[in-house]
């Protein structure tokens, strides 16, 4: 019989996630630089986009087909359902997120992404079996977010077309974590999330291309950059499946609040963005505390 993995196990493996998701936020803006992608260009960046993850998709499905993972493929209702996951987290997620980040400020971004996880956390007993009400989730949740807000500082005196597609992307993002938690448990990660961003990437290739998006500087620079986004994307969207397994998505999405601190401490190493101030500090303090407040055990009802 399988032992069930600690919820240590979990929280380390959920940070690992953290740690390569936000490093992908400094390293896609060196992919735009490397291969000479100008951001006023939509059509560019979801091509990009399309490109990492239809890659990653063809490169994942393969390593299932010939690894133990091969016995679990989907097929009939769960395919269905990773294809319309991959609607929701590649095509929906993206496309709002790069067109929104053209009308807004990218100091909101962070925050706005994390609402409809906090709001998830808070309240996930309505929307999914098994989950329920916790106190300490809530807490957690709104500690972390608290630390996006010092992280940030911004402005929320108006709210503008482009934070209204910021808000969307979290929301279709969320619902594919929900969607892929009903796939894990017949499915293997792997298939997940080779399938998810294949199909995915293949809409918003068809997408990209259909509005004239094309990639033409390609170096041996730009491959390695690709390279390693590709790798990261794989790594962490297996590994955050596997985890879900486990763990409660709400638990799992108070973590996710440490992505925008990785990817500012990835931005410090990377591209020299000044983040070691007070602030930062700080942030780093409350998104750490939300993160065990929001996952300490909680009284189980005798029977």
């Amino acid at each position: 019989m399988n032992k069930k993995p600690s919820l240590l196990t979990d929280l380390l493996l959920s940070l690992v996630v953290m740690m390569l998701w936000g490093s992908l936020f400094p390293m896609i803006k060196i992919g735009y630089r490397v291969f000479d992608i100008h951001t006023d260009r939509t059509a560019d960046i979801l091509m990009f986009a399309a490109m990492r993850f239809v890659f990653c998709g063809a490169a994942v499905c393969l390593m299932a087909r010939f690894s133990k993972a091969a016995a679990s493929k989907p097929r009939g209702k769960n395919l269905r359902r990773i294809c319309v996951m991959g609607i929701f987290a590649i095509v929906l997620h993206y496309g709002f997120t790069y067109v929104g980040l053209t009308m807004t400020e990218s100091s909101k971004t962070a925050i706005l992404k994390q609402i409809a996880p906090l709001l998830f956390a808070c309240f996930s007993f309505l929307f999914v079996k098994g989950e329920r009400f916790s106190v300490t989730k809530t807490i957690g949740a709104v500690v972390g977010f608290l630390g996006l807000l010092v992280i940030n500082g911004a402005s929320f005196g108006t709210f503008s077309t482009g934070d209204l597609l910021i808000v969307l992307a979290s929301v279709c993002s969320v619902a594919a974590m929900v969607i892929s938690g009903k796939c894990a448990k017949e499915t293997s990660p792997l298939w997940i999330t080779g399938i998810s961003q294949l199909f995915g990437g293949t809409v918003l290739l068809l997408i990209s291309s259909a509005m004239g998006g094309k990639i033409s500087a390609v170096t041996p620079q730009s491959l390695l950059v690709f390279l390693y986004l590709c790798t990261a994307s794989i790594a962490g969207y297996t590994l955050f499946y596997h985890v879900q397994r486990t763990m409660e998505l709400s638990k799992l999405l108070i973590v996710k609040f440490a992505e925008p601190l990785f990817a500012c401490v990835f931005s410090a190493v990377l591209l020299k963005e000044d983040v070691f101030n007070l602030p930062y500090l700080l942030a780093f303090l409350l998104i750490s505390s939300g993160i065990v407040i929001g996952n300490l055990p909680t009284a189980q009802k005798r029977a």
